[in-house]
């Protein structure tokens, strides 16, 4: 088998992170833009229905420590191209299921694709990336997968808008092209060799307790977004399908430019920095959130908080500088699990919330962000192995 050093100069690892960056969004994005509008109109959906679909898309996300397990017995990368075929079968299986049970067994089997891919791919690129170029890379394979994601949002406006599409066929379309892609990657790369042999065992480490602690708070402060946020614009303000996707094309659109700028801006200001930027932003976006009485405004706010997004490089890019090469794959499922914890109960418990009010869901949103914003002034300036955190650098140093 070819290996990385015998490869033309387009099959390397970097080629293959980027067109697996620009296979999932295909039906991530397409399964994002109409679930909220098919569930409604299809599966006669309410609040609670919701939370409940998506506690369970949630757990396979917090089964990704299972990953390690399957490490002894297939490849990262084997198993990264074998998630992403799920993650389009399961896409593209769900317009033929508008049941509430249906809609279940769909997204979990979507889900187990999705969360696996991004476990393994997140550790790919880690691995695969220099400390020095990952922020900027990581922003550029962000850039790409919303190239694509507008892609998708865009054949869903057209499909729905100009040519009077189903969406089980704009679901079937989607996922197709996941699949495909995913048979390309298996079809025309080789199999990379690993630079550092990973640990294939379970473990938590002491000194990666904040990387841990932030992993945990992102993963729930996440779920009021993708959950609670969509949702709001189609019962409070009853936007279309076709406005949400256009809402997404914008999000997209505008993180084609701006993802690789965050890229370099964190490797400029540093992983602190960046942290503390995002997290003051998304106190005042979940309190606006809260308040908010106008479409427009709320459509505003759902696009301003989606270019936080890109700011979670911060935290990857903060563990591969403090981590042992060793521990990134492992470390990669079980932070996947830390992050998907409150992902399996917040949003059926949060549900039920949203039926007495939906602004204490919001609000509970922005006082996550400020636990976030108190951890993120731990991280050092130059975190390293040794020096995790600012309470382990050898100097006091005030908060």
């Amino acid at each position: 088998m070819e290996t990385e050093n015998h490869s033309p100069r387009w099959r390397q690892p970097t080629v293959l992170l980027f067109i697996m960056a620009a296979a999932m969004p295909f039906s991530m994005g397409t399964w994002m833009a109409l679930i909220n509008n098919f569930s409604v109109e299809y599966a006669q959906f309410d609040g609670a229905d919701m939370g409940i679909l998506q506690s369970l898309r949630e757990i396979p996300g917090f089964l990704s420590f299972a990953v390690i397990f399957l490490l002894l017995i297939i490849k990262e990368q084997t198993l990264a191209v074998v998630s992403l075929a799920l993650l389009g079968l399961g896409t593209a299986l769900t317009g033929f299921l508008p049941s509430f049970m249906g809609l279940c067994f769909t997204t979990v089997l979507m889900s187990v694709g999705f969360h696996y891919f991004e476990t393994v791919n997140q550790s790919l690129q880690l691995q695969w990336l220099k400390k020095g170029e990952a922020p900027k890379v990581m922003g550029k394979l962000i850039a790409m997968g919303s190239a694509t994601a507008l892609t998708a949002y865009g054949m869903v406006y057209i499909g729905l808008e100009y040519f009077g599409l189903s969406m089980i066929g704009i679901y079937l379309t989607g996922g197709g092209i996941t699949f495909m892609l995913a048979v390309a990657a298996w079809s025309f790369f080789p199999h990379f060799p690993e630079k550092v042999e990973q640990r294939k065992k379970l473990f938590l480490k002491k000194r990666y307790w904040l990387y841990y602690a932030l992993v945990f708070m992102s993963g729930a402060r996440r779920q009021i977004f993708v959950v609670f946020a969509g949702f709001l614009m189609v019962e409070k303000f009853d936007f279309t399908a076709s406005e949400i996707t256009l809402m997404f094309i914008a999000n997209m659109a505008i993180n084609i430019i701006v993802a690789p700028m965050i890229g370099k801006l964190i490797a400029h200001w540093g992983e602190r920095r960046a942290l503390t930027f995002e997290y003051i932003g998304l106190i005042g976006v979940f309190s606006a959130y809260a308040l908010v009485e106008s479409a427009a405004w709320g459509a505003t706010l759902y696009i301003i908080d989606h270019l936080f997004f890109a700011m979670a490089i911060a935290i990857k890019t903060y563990f591969q500088k403090i981590a042992s090469p060793e521990d990134i794959a492992p470390t990669a499922g079980v932070s996947f699990t830390i992050n998907h914890i409150a992902a399996v109960f917040i949003p059926a418990s949060f549900g039920l919330l949203w039926l007495i009010s939906p602004a204490i869901v919001f609000y509970a949103g922005a006082a996550m962000a400020g636990i976030s914003l108190v951890l993120a002034q731990l991280v050092p300036d130059s975190p390293v192995d040794g020096e995790e955190t600012r309470l382990s650098q050898s100097v006091p140093v005030s908060l």
